[in-house]
């Protein structure tokens, strides 16, 4: 496929365009004949199979998008000039050009008034060899506008848009309530949430500039002719390769990016980070640079307990608090449905109903803290937005259907409870029966619970599938499964068992079955969890990837913390099978045994408080690597530590969400 235009009339053009009463973007009068794009030869399909013009791709199922359509730039329905408006655009690095001089930088954040805290377009380096051959790599990354955005499909306010113009993911920073679950996902740091405003933002591609031809404003402004910008797979003027992957890239599998890369120069076989994240990069038998540890810590083993606290502990109590519940909730409804000895007992009881209302707390806390995660918690109920794709959607959505159904359990069992029925009595002079006959309210009570249980098993699957993310190899673990369904029954075990044995040992009702469901629950929840835990730490132990770095940083320094978590673990594992064991074995239930369940219990709360926030701490995920300041975690802290954070033109900005 050809452009039949020539540059000068292209440029043409776009300088009448520009002169138009309203503008897409001001042409310069100066403008360079570089800043032009300059394609006319198109491939079909790139390299991944996905037709290069988007139209022909989208066409069949979306019938209503033309090449004509307006991208409403600036609030301009004006259609630019650029005969190629249709086709998937991409980014050309050429790694051996870039002298590292930050241009690219300063154009797009001059372009589009970034904070010095954020930068859509950053320049790290890899390094290796030694003097005299030391060699040095420097990548300029942004947004990639890949063929399979996974930002797109985990945002769950559907603020991304995946456009037939250019091929452009663009983002919009007002539709977002910044949970940051798209800088999770993204392997290539392109979304950078902002702490100060609560929202995401990323880069655009200058898709204004590239409206009336001009390329986008970091590729203008580079000075070493590193970065071009056209159509995608075609190869710019003095180029010889189009690869799609350079020493210190992660994988392109993962989103297929539209990027390509040329890096000629011989470089040494392995090339490690000058920022503080333990990865290096190996070349392996067929050239390509893999992903490794690099023990930067040393392997001395701390405890580093305030390290725990971070910017996730809202997610830690929304995770834990929504299990416990779930786990509560299932056994007393169950165990009741059932017909099981002492939970029928209890479910006739007075506390039947505050225990369910503890549940429905539990649920409404973890909520407000998920909400207080947000960077603009008063538009949470924008989480719904993307139920077709987001597992953040789904998870909010099924717990707040099991929040709903607990609310009408509630609210159906109130007629059959003592205390409610004596007080309504007292003030209305009939029973509830009166009103509404027992049996419509236990069935509609019986209806809610088990809506109640859907939203739970619903809610707690996709706070599972949340965490599989290929960008965090740590999370992305079956363990991760067996963690969260491992404290459901254990922590609901332990709140169950507590109600309900203090309950029926008030009531003088026999407690012994509910002692050891209790107990079985508690069992099978850690032995869950202590099989996960050994199979995850087999794996990452073993992994040369950044799943294998942070548990590299997990043993040396977190390594204390980390032996006192699973020493608990297994002392509550084995003191719990030894209980129920000899619950099973004998009859009845004695102090002794309550005793131990008592000391099991404190000891699994400690431990589940400690691996959630290890949980959330250690991931180190798939990234771009950094300088030796900028975009460097360590340099971050360091420079909050000593109150350098504070100078706003050193771009570490304050945690403020």
């Amino acid at each position: 496929m050809k452009n039949d235009l020539p540059l000068d009339s292209l440029i043409a053009d776009a300088t009448k365009s520009a002169a138009r009463p309203k503008k897409i973007w001001e042409i310069r009068t100066e403008e360079q004949q570089y800043a032009f794009l300059q394609d006319k030869e198109m491939a079909e399909r790139n390299r991944y199979g996905q037709r290069i013009d988007l139209i022909e791709h989208v066409k069949a199922e979306a019938p209503h998008l033309t090449p004509g359509r307006s991208m409403f730039i600036n609030e301009n329905p004006a259609v630019g000039t650029n005969p190629n408006r249709n086709k998937q655009h991409g980014f050309f690095f050429t790694a051996d050009n870039c002298i590292g001089c930050h241009a690219c930088e300063a154009a797009c954040s001059e372009k589009n008034e970034n904070p010095p805290h954020l930068a859509f377009r950053s320049v790290g380096y890899v390094e290796g060899g030694s003097f005299p051959d030391y060699k040095r790599m420097n990548i300029s990354m942004a947004c990639n506008h890949c063929d399979d955005p996974v930002c797109l499909r985990g945002c769950p306010t559907r603020a991304y848009t995946k456009h037939t113009e250019y091929g452009a993911v663009l983002q919009d920073p007002e539709t977002c309530f910044g949970c940051g679950y798209c800088t999770w996902v993204c392997p290539y740091n392109a979304p950078q949430l902002d702490p100060v405003k609560g929202q995401v933002s990323k880069c655009n591609m200058c898709v204004d500039r590239l409206e009336v031809g001009l390329k986008p404003a970091c590729v203008s402004a580079c000075v070493g002719n590193a970065l071009d910008f056209g159509v995608i797979e075609n190869i710019p003027a003095n180029r010889e390769q189009a690869r799609v992957e350079i020493p210190g890239f992660p994988s392109p599998e993962i989103t297929h990016p539209n990027i390509r890369f040329q890096q000629i120069r011989q470089l040494p076989d392995e090339m490690t980070r000058t920022d503080s994240m333990p990865v290096k990069y190996h070349k392996d038998g067929e050239g390509r640079y893999r992903p490794a540890i690099d023990q930067k810590l040393g392997k001395e083993r701390h405890w580093n307990l305030k390290r725990l606290s971070s910017r996730e502990n809202p997610l830690v109590l929304f995770t834990l608090a929504a299990q416990m519940a779930a786990g509560t909730f299932g056994l007393m409804f169950l165990g009741a449905q059932l017909g099981l000895d002492g939970f029928t007992a209890f479910a006739a009881s007075a506390m039947y109903v505050p225990l369910a209302m503890l549940c429905f707390g539990l649920v409404a806390f973890g909520l407000f803290m998920s909400t207080m995660h947000l960077g603009k918690p008063h538009r949470f109920y924008r989480g719904f937005n993307n139920l077709r794709h987001s597992p953040v959607s789904r998870e909010g959505l099924g717990i707040a259907v099991f929040m709903a159904g607990i609310g009408a359990h509630i609210a159906f069992s109130l007629p059959a409870n003592t205390v409610f029925a004596g007080l309504f009595q007292s003030v209305f002079g009939v029973t509830p029966d009166a009103i509404v006959p027992a049996w419509l309210t236990s069935a509609a009570a019986t209806g809610a619970g088990y809506f109640a249980m859907a939203g739970s098993a619903a809610g707690l699957y996709y706070m599972y599938r949340c965490y599989r993310i290929k960008a965090r190899p740590f999370w992305n673990h079956w363990q991760t499964g067996t963690s969260f369904g491992g404290n459901m029954l254990s922590l609901g075990g332990l709140l169950a068992g507590t109600v309900l044995v203090a309950t029926l040992g008030f009531t003088g009702e026999s407690f012994t079955l509910v002692v050891r469901v209790a107990a079985a629950a508690l069992c099978v929840g850690l032995l869950l969890e202590s099989v996960g835990l050994w199979a995850h730490g087999k794996d990452m132990g073993s992994a040369e990837h950044e799943g294998g770095a942070a548990h590299y940083v997990l043993s040396t320094t977190f390594g204390k913390t980390y032996t006192l978590r699973n020493t608990l673990l297994g002392l509550n594992l084995l003191l719990a099978a030894g209980l129920l064991a000899s619950l099973l074995a004998f009859d009845g239930v004695h102090l002794l045994q309550l005793a131990g369940l008592a000391v099991s219990g404190l000891t699994l709360v400690a431990t589940a408080l400690m691996g959630r926030a290890l949980f959330y701490v250690l991931v180190i995920p798939t990234t771009m690597p950094g300088a030796f300041f900028w975009k460097n975690k360590g340099f971050e802290q360091h420079a909050r530590d000593i109150g350098l954070a504070n100078m706003p033109q050193v771009g570490v900005a304050p945690l403020k969400h």
